[in-house]
């Protein structure tokens, strides 16, 4: 067996370049969606959850506790420009595009050309279902923060055995 399979650490793979954690301290490409949270800009103390669907690019936008964003009525918020601004810096232009199957003909893929593609389809407002679990996994990064750093595997992280054998 090879190093990775008999190892409890996963590989991190760093983002495409820097970027600021106060406005979007959580994205993701999981489920379907580009998802995360983003912060308030009137509210230090509130925060959005934000998604677009891959393909349809269906958005929604709430706070943590289900209350509906006022800006998205019709179009991407401001808090959904953002999310997708944010995901490009993660994980670079041409992988959030092929993620949400968002192409931008003859131009080089970057946040306001795939806000405009996706735009230009006149997408339809999801429902808020997702916003819980995604609210839910962003606590638990966070949970993740407050801990002291260890070099001994953390029994919550220990999701597969360390061999093929099937306890």
């Amino acid at each position: 067996m090879t190093v990775w399979e008999t190892s409890s650490v996963a590989r991190v793979v760093p983002p495409a370049r820097p970027r600021k954690l106060a406005k979007v301290p959580f994205v993701e490409l999981a489920d379907g969606r580009l998802q995360g949270v983003v912060s308030s800009g009137s509210d230090i103390g509130r925060v959005y959850v934000s998604s677009i669907a891959t393909g349809t690019y269906a958005f929604a936008c709430s706070t943590n506790n289900n209350r509906p964003c006022g800006g998205a009525r019709g179009t991407f918020c401001n808090h959904i420009r953002t999310l997708v601004a944010e995901a490009v810096l993660q994980y670079g232009a041409e992988r959030v595009a092929r993620y949400l199957k968002a192409e931008t003909p003859g131009q080089e893929p970057d946040a306001s050309a795939l806000v405009s593609v996706m735009t230009a389809t006149r997408p339809d407002q999801g429902d808020t279902s997702a916003a819980a679990p995604v609210f839910s996994r962003f606590l638990r990064h966070l949970a993740y923060l407050e801990r002291e750093p260890v070099t001994t595997p953390l029994p919550e992280m220990q999701w597969f055995p360390p061999t093929r054998a099937v306890a």
